[in-house]
């Protein structure tokens, strides 16, 4: 087989690019003998990965045939290649049958195409170093290298992921099957989800958990708790994901009013159990960052290089509003569309459930039920039509407190403090769109003095 190596097909003078001649022959020559073997390839080699160009339109060839159901030999492969410059030059059909003839086991044909593959990689990744260096050289004093920078990243992600998911149309067949694997996970998962838990399981029941890819809007007016139910839901998924976890809670169990901790003013034994309460969380997988005013594609790029290097399950966005569109619009509509737009494909880029909190208009403070419904959302077309679910935060008890009565009247304060009482430690959170699921209400405890949410005991559970 060392003669392949001796033949050169390729017409790129550029001999510094890491490349395997033989390798690719060697790939070649298997599919060539049997047909079968393609599918073991996991869809991982294109064309463009071949160094050489003729090897290219081979694999090409005999790629398209097979999913076509049709044999690719090299007789059959010849005739669509009888003008072919490039394969007269090496000798034409004698060619593909010396690569029959050439290749080895079959067992070694996924280490060829592993070589082929990774070689690729290697090139692109000196074309995308080439590319930055020009335009590095090629910037103008007075302007930032920022975009530069995220363009990067972005480039380098697109790399270091391809191969991994596979894009562009599936088959009926293939789209059922992965849904029974999917189901088949959830039905062997703890609880029977398909996705992450929120760690609320009345809610659970609801979404079967947080999908992959799946842009979440959680909504609320001020002072509902939306900041504390994302925090509420990123510790949950933390835990569950987190190695050896031994904590036992403790960091829900301080019971520390959120004020006090603000102030510092804290007793002794307070402080103590605040300190323990961190000590429960500093190991969990959580990433927090708080720089302002990112735009979509600042946020997109911290994302990829968060997931690159410490592995990524689910992102938590405090809140749309304050995302900027990498494009300077007049129309605070659009922007917002752009942002949304955006938010959706990272959840599709990154596989990951991506949860942005969303103010609601002030329209809601003018009717007497003040549930939120979709059209409350802030510049709400676009929102509501990029979301796959949308979450509503709602506590009665905030609105009823503030319609306390006046002490001297006895019956309607009677009246106020029973709502009050029915009311207390409840907090509703509307199921106000699901692309793939029902809607509805789901209630949860909340106690506002340490901002936690909690499941809900039922009286029949006590």
């Amino acid at each position: 087989m060392n003669k392949f190596a001796e033949i050169s097909a390729s017409n790129n003078t550029d001999e510094l690019m890491p490349h395997s001649i033989e390798a690719e022959q060697q790939l070649l020559g298997g599919l060539l003998n049997n047909n079968d073997l393609y599918y073991s390839l996991e869809d991982k080699v294109d064309p463009e990965h071949f160094y050489d160009p003729v090897h290219s339109r081979i694999f090409e060839i005999i790629s398209t045939r097979i999913k076509d159901g049709k044999l690719a030999s090299a007789v059959t492969v010849n005739t669509f290649l009888t003008e072919d410059e490039g394969l007269k030059e090496l000798g034409g059909s004698s060619y593909l049958a010396q690569l029959m003839a050439g290749s080895v086991a079959s067992s070694a044909i996924k280490d060829y195409s592993k070589l082929v593959y990774d070689l690729a990689i290697r090139r692109e990744l000196i074309i995308l170093g080439q590319e930055i260096s020009s335009r590095a050289q090629s910037i103008k004093v007075d302007e930032q290298p920022e975009e530069q920078i995220i363009l990067a990243e972005q480039n380098l992600y697109k790399i270091g992921d391809s191969g991994k998911s596979e894009t562009g149309f599936k088959s009926f067949l293939k789209a059922l099957g992965e849904a029974v694997q999917v189901a088949n996970a959830a039905h062997h998962r703890d609880g029977n989800l398909a996705g992450i838990s929120t760690g609320f399981i009345d809610l659970d029941k609801k979404m079967g958990g947080l999908h992959s890819s799946d842009l979440i809007i959680l909504a609320g007016r001020p002072s509902m708790g939306k900041t504390s139910l994302a925090t509420n839901i990123a510790y949950n998924i933390a835990k569950s994901f987190k190695k050896n976890d031994n904590a036992d809670g403790t960091s829900e169990t301080a019971e520390i009013p959120s004020e006090q901790i603000r102030r510092g003013d804290m007793t002794e034994s307070e402080f103590r159990r605040f300190v323990e309460a961190a000590k429960s969380i500093e190991s969990s997988p959580l990433f927090i960052d708080d720089t302002p005013a990112l735009t979509i594609a600042q946020l997109a790029s911290r994302a990829r290089r968060l997931k690159r290097t410490h592995g990524l399950d689910a992102l938590i966005i405090d809140y749309l509003q304050l995302v900027r569109a990498g494009s300077s619009r007049d129309n605070r509509v659009n922007e917002i569309s752009e942002i949304t737009q955006g938010l959706k494909a990272i959840a599709k880029e990154l596989n990951i459930p991506v949860i942005a909190l969303s103010q609601l208009s002030r329209q809601v403070e003018n009717r007497d039920d003040k549930r939120p419904q979709l059209a409350d959302l802030r510049e709400s077309g676009s929102i509501e039509q990029d979301a796959d679910v949308v979450l509503f935060v709602y506590r009665e008890e905030y609105y009823k407190e503030r319609e306390k009565p006046s002490d001297h009247d006895l019956e309607k304060m009677a009246i106020w403090q029973e709502e009050m009482d029915r009311l207390h430690g409840r907090a509703e959170l509307i199921l106000g769109k699901q692309r793939h699921g029902p809607i509805g209400t789901v209630e949860l405890s909340f106690e506002g003095k340490y901002t936690r949410f909690g499941n809900l005991v039922k009286p029949w559970q006590q």
